[in-house]
């Protein structure tokens, strides 16, 4: 059931109220607190749902990409927005790498000196070696 936000004209109270869409034109509205039935509807906020592809995509315009491969603070601070975005624990090299990025560290030298990363990242995880 759709919850409506009302403001009550006689004594300046607002309250929410849950109407069926078919109870909506049909059904009287009456102010909790003083009982009057002249009551002002609300417009109030909405929430979109975004898909995790929607919301990155979203935040990763090409003007924010432009020239970022020779700025390692700004691709740290990318990536912090994206695993903030993502809403999932990414594990501690993640957070390292980021770390090293935002920094100033240059990505080659976080991989020269951090070489099981792509071991990390794709699973791949051979002990047998």
């Amino acid at each position: 059931m759709p919850t409506y936000e009302y403001r009550c004209q006689n004594c300046g109270k607002g309250f929410e109220t849950f109407l069926t869409y078919a109870e909506y034109d049909q059904q009287k509205v009456i102010c909790p607190a003083c009982e009057s039935s002249d009551v002002e509807r609300r417009i109030s906020k909405i929430r979109i749902a975004k898909s995790e592809e929607s919301r990155i995509e979203a935040m990763v315009d090409p003007a924010q990409l432009s020239g970022i491969e020779d700025d390692p603070k700004a691709l740290g601070r990318l990536m912090r927005q994206m695993e903030g975005e993502m809403g999932e624990e990414v594990g501690p090299e993640f957070d390292e790498v980021v770390s090293r990025l935002e920094k100033g560290q240059h990505p080659d030298q976080i991989e020269r000196e951090m070489p099981d990363l792509g071991e990390m990242a794709s699973g791949d995880s051979d002990s047998d070696e």
